[in-house]
């Protein structure tokens, strides 16, 4: 008798939505670039607001065609509010047939460092540049410490990979503001400095990096659809499948 094979479960992708029509653009090109790397995982993608489908409708849409497994992935590079309580509460709502695992968020991944690194080399930097560049790690910002000591970590880790020096900033919610770390560079006497948003899409916030980059010598773009992103999906879905196939071959 043959055993058919386990479906995988679905992979819903839960961006957090925006006014501005870059975001949700550039939530589908990463979202297919995942498709592309992994054409046996179906993927879907839902926002959290301004954008459709909501992350409601595309977990009820789900369970309409008979769906059981999903494993629901927050497109957030830390662990804030959203990840703690808007994306739980979302999937708690969901139709009870359901079976649905919370993935971890993006960060932190040696992986995001080289996304940082690709696009800062697309903007123009070469690695013989490191030793006399600084960096701006510029992030959203927060209000959650946690996520705050994240980024603060992920530069002095990045710091060590070869960089006259790495310095986080933020765009909201925390200090330092991006054009305050840009001067800081310039004063320790790095030959040039380079702003690295630490952000997945376009919006409000980048764009208040950008403005603030103003005097760097070099703006990056955002992450994006960067190969190095879809990977860090991928390997968050298989973590949060593991244990639910683990659990089913028990």
């Amino acid at each position: 008798m043959r055993h058919s094979k386990p479906v995988r479960p679905v992979l819903v992708v839960i961006a957090h939505g925006s006014r501005d029509p870059r975001h949700a653009a550039t939530v589908h090109a990463l979202v297919r670039r995942v498709r592309s790397l992994r054409p046996d995982v179906r993927v879907e993608t839902g926002f959290l607001d301004f954008n459709i489908p909501s992350v409601h409708g595309v977990l009820e849409s789900l369970a309409a065609e008979g769906v059981r497994d999903v494993v629901g992935l927050p497109l957030l590079l830390t662990r804030a509010f959203h990840a703690k309580a808007d994306i739980p509460a979302v999937l708690r709502d969901a139709p009870p047939q359901l079976r649905i695992s919370q993935a971890e968020v993006l960060g932190p991944s040696p992986l995001l460092l080289s996304a940082l690194e690709r696009r800062l080399y697309e903007a123009g930097l070469t690695p013989a540049d490191k030793s006399s560049t600084g960096v701006v790690l510029a992030s959203a910002g927060s209000t959650d410490p946690e996520a705050i000591a994240v980024i603060a970590e992920i530069a002095r880790e990045w710091r060590h990979t070869g960089w006259c020096a790495v310095r986080p900033a933020f765009a909201s919610a925390s200090l330092p503001r991006t054009e305050d770390a840009v001067r800081e560079l310039r004063a320790l006497g790095c030959e040039r400095v380079a702003v690295a948003p630490y952000v997945l899409a376009p919006g409000f916030l980048p764009d208040r990096i950008a403005r603030g980059a103003a005097e760097a010598d070099v703006l990056a773009d955002v992450l994006g659809p960067a190969p190095e992103v879809a990977r860090v999906l991928l390997e968050r879905y298989e973590a949060a499948r593991v244990p639910r196939l683990a659990a089913v071959g028990a």
